[in-house]
């Protein structure tokens, strides 16, 4: 006696199941893998507190550094209240501009590390990587920020309007999250490390210093004066 067996039609698939087949991700998944690589990335700093040195002494020894240094010869020997209340402003533009400089280096160290191999092996959003570290590195600046205005205020530091403080402190996150995606793209391009960051330093010095962050404009050459008026 012969035995027929006999097999069950396969379903047809879902609608449902067609993303996932598709390697598509939902915004609960995005946001669930973003949310863990968050947490990753901070435990990382957690382990490796000198990775906060930059966030925690840079704000400190700029302000410093620039309002005993160049207060007394830009607004008078005695007046460095004065110098507080006009360079803080700009020096919180430049902690965006220099920890988004970080974010590059730290980019293409993990590509030659691996670990960029090693998420695209999983299934995870790829966007989801670069998404965390910006707001790990957001978080990184408004330390540096706070530090920055808690020293300032110590130096005589006013402030007349909570409102614009607040506006000025999120113009400042916008402009140093828009610089991190650049500094990604040169973390991603370049060979190594050091490529990023003595490109930055090219890039970043001109900018910073070709500006009204530590002196007026007024007192500047022709030619410097138009470039200040278009730099951002």
């Amino acid at each position: 006696m012969s035995t027929v067996t006999t097999t069950k039609p396969a379903a047809p698939r879902t609608a449902a199941a067609a993303p996932a087949e598709d390697g598509r991700i939902g915004l609960r998944g995005n946001l669930r893998h973003i949310g863990a690589l968050v947490r990753r990335n901070a435990l990382q700093i957690k382990q490796d507190p000198e990775s906060m040195f930059d966030a925690v002494f840079m704000p400190i020894i700029f302000t410093l550094l620039f309002v005993f240094v160049f207060g007394g010869a830009i607004s008078g020997k005695g007046n460095q209240e004065q110098y507080v209340n006009y360079v803080v402003p700009g020096l919180m533009a430049m902690m965006g501009m220099n920890i988004a400089m970080g974010v590059g280096t730290g980019v293409n160290d993990d590509f030659k590390k691996g670990v960029m191999d090693r998420f695209r092996s999983m299934p995870i959003a790829r966007s989801s990587v670069l998404i965390a570290k910006i707001v790990v590195e957001l978080g990184r600046m408004m330390v540096a920020i706070a530090i920055l205005l808690a020293v300032g205020f110590m130096l005589g530091l006013s402030v007349h309007s909570v409102v614009d403080l607040l506006l000025a402190i999120g113009l400042s996150a916008v402009f140093g999250a828009s610089l991190m995606w650049i500094f990604i793209l040169l973390g991603l391009t370049m060979k190594t490390a050091q490529a990023v960051q003595g490109m930055a330093m090219l890039v970043l010095m001109p900018l910073q210093f070709g500006s009204s962050i530590f002196a007026k404009p007024t007192t500047m050459p022709g030619w410097l004066q138009a470039f200040t008026d278009y730099n951002p």
